[in-house]
C-alpha cells in the first residue's frame, strides 16, 4: 500500500453530482443548465396538471354532456340467489343482517345495501337491509321470511 492506491472506505463517500449555478468557473453557471428564457427557466415554475404547452388541453377539448345528481344514493346490490347460496354453504342460518353482510365481504361499512330479486329463496330468513325491490320482498315473504328495512 502506498499513496497512489489510497481510497476512502466502501460506501463512505457519496457522489454529490454536478454543482449547478455556482459561477462561471464551474462550467455550469449563467443559465444553470436551464436554457434561455421561458417559463422553465424561471424560479418557482411548476407545470399545472393537464397543461399541454399552451395547446387546448384534452379536458377542455372533449365535449361535456349529461347531468350528475349530487343527491344520488348508491346501493350495493345483493341478489336472492347469492343469499340462497350462502344458506346452502351454511354460512348463514336464520338471519341475514348488516353485520353478516360486512363479515362476508358483500358490502363495506359505509355502503347501503339493496336486496334484489334475481333467483329464488327457499329458506325462511329474517333479512334486514336499507332497501328491497318489490320482487325480492315478495319472494322473501313467500318463503315465510321477515323483511326489516334499516
Amino acid at each position: 500500500m502506498d499513496l497512489s492506491n489510497l481510497k476512502p472506505a466502501q460506501g463512505s463517500v457519496k457522489n454529490q453530482g454536478k454543482r449547478i449555478g455556482r459561477g462561471q468557473g464551474s462550467g455550469k453557471g449563467g443559465t444553470a443548465t436551464r436554457g434561455h428564457k421561458g417559463a422553465k427557466s424561471r424560479s418557482g415554475y411548476s407545470k399545472k396538471i393537464g397543461f399541454e404547452g399552451g395547446q387546448m388541453p384534452l379536458q377542455r377539448r372533449v365535449p361535456k354532456f349529461g347531468f350528475t345528481n349530487i343527491n344520488r344514493k348508491e346501493y350495493q346490490g345483493i341478489n336472492l340467489d347469492v343469499i340462497q347460496q350462502l344458506v346452502d354453504d351454511k354460512k348463514i342460518k336464520d338471519t341475514f343482517d348488516f353485520d353478516i353482510i360486512l363479515s362476508l365481504g358483500l358490502a363495506r361499512k359505509h355502503e347501503m345495501v339493496k336486496i334484489l330479486g334475481r333467483g329464488e329463496l327457499k329458506t325462511k330468513l329474517k333479512v334486514s337491509a336499507h332497501k328491497f325491490t318489490s320482487t325480492a320482498l315478495k319472494a322473501i315473504e313467500a318463503a315465510g321470511g321477515e323483511v326489516i328495512t334499516m
